[in-house]
């Protein structure tokens, strides 16, 4: 997909290194702190322009407490410079910055959205309902960073700890995604048929029987709604689908009827092989010559046998053929 991020250029130091800078910068003006005040053979204006100094040192030493970062495996921070998007940093490791740079922290690690079933209308207007399962993550930074407006969910965590205030942030793309996820899911299902009926044609697409093309096309559609996110979809699937409590009893009903007319058709196109072939094997053997109206009734009486949900019960003839 195309971005808009870009990769952070400016002055990024090794941190342990600017630590350790730091650090004596702290012990130089504790040092020279010690000196000032215990030293007699300095002028008074000397001794003012002296602590002068050492004060803007300890400021600017505590200002550079606030340049260094932390970037874990997919992670990453958007770095911005008074309001201008300067680049975003992805490399994993311990920098020193800028302190000046707002470090906007962001996880590129993949999510699951497990989306509620909702109710929707099929391409027949028959209610059903129907779930999805998402996995997605943030492949554009500066989409996800000034594209989406968490503005509030910002303020709100503005006393959290860092943790707390990526959490929520995170929250804010998950709602967004759900609301857009949802949006899609209706739009499916309105495209197509739960099943195919007695008047669809036998290779059209439908919610239940075409999983994987259904699949592929709700894909589609949630990455369009959420690129200008900067977020991808990595699958997409659905994975509950039902009619709606009203018509699943009718629907119910309507499925074993068809189960039940399939069957039977399946028996009597059996029933009238076995009948065939036992006229001819009858009339091979020459055993028993039948004319039209004993075929017939043999035929009817197999035909009986055959097709009936129970067992038959014999009835022995103890008299002649037409008795």
């Amino acid at each position: 997909m195309k971005t808009q991020e870009e990769s952070f250029s400016g002055l990024r130091i090794n941190g342990i290194l600017m630590l350790i800078i730091n650090f004596l910068l702290l012990f130089a003006i504790v040092f020279f702190f010690i000196k000032l005040v215990s030293g007699t053979s300095l002028s008074p204006l000397l001794t003012a322009l002296s602590g002068i100094g050492l004060g803007l040192m300890f400021i600017l030493n505590n200002i550079f407490w606030a340049g260094f970062m932390q970037i874990e495996p997919n992670e990453a921070r958007v770095m911005v410079f008074f309001g201008k998007y300067e680049g975003t940093v992805k490399e994993n490791g311990f920098f020193w910055v800028n302190p000046f740079y707002a470090k906007q922290k962001l996880t590129l690690r993949a999510r699951n959205l497990d989306a509620d079933p909702i109710k929707v209308n099929d391409k027949n207007g028959n209610p059903i309902m129907i779930g999805m399962v998402l996995v997605w993550r943030l492949f554009d930074t500066y989409k996800a960073s000034f594209h989406v407006d968490n503005a509030s969910m910002v303020a709100s965590a503005a006393n959290a700890t860092a943790v707390a205030k990526l959490n929520e942030k995170m929250m804010a793309y998950q709602n967004f995604v759900k609301i857009q996820c949802d949006a899609a899911l209706r739009y499916i299902a309105g495209m197509f048929a739960y099943d195919i009926n007695e008047a669809d044609s036998p290779n059209e697409l439908t919610l239940r029987s075409s999983g994987d093309e259904i699949n592929k096309i709700l894909e589609e559609q949630i990455n369009e709604r959420l690129a200008i996110a900067g977020i991808e979809v990595i699958e997409a699937r659905i994975n509950y689908l039902a009619y709606a409590p009203e018509i699943a009893a009718v629907m119910l009903r309507r499925q074993q009827a068809d189960a039940i007319i399939a069957a039977r058709e399946k028996i009597v196109e059996g029933a009238v092989g076995m009948v065939k072939l036992a006229l001819n094997k009858l009339a091979e053997g020459q055993a028993i010559e039948f004319d039209d109206e004993k075929k017939a009734a043999m035929v009817s009486n197999l035909m009986v046998v055959l097709c009936s949900d129970e067992s038959a019960t014999p009835i022995v003839n103890a008299g002649t053929l037409h008795q």
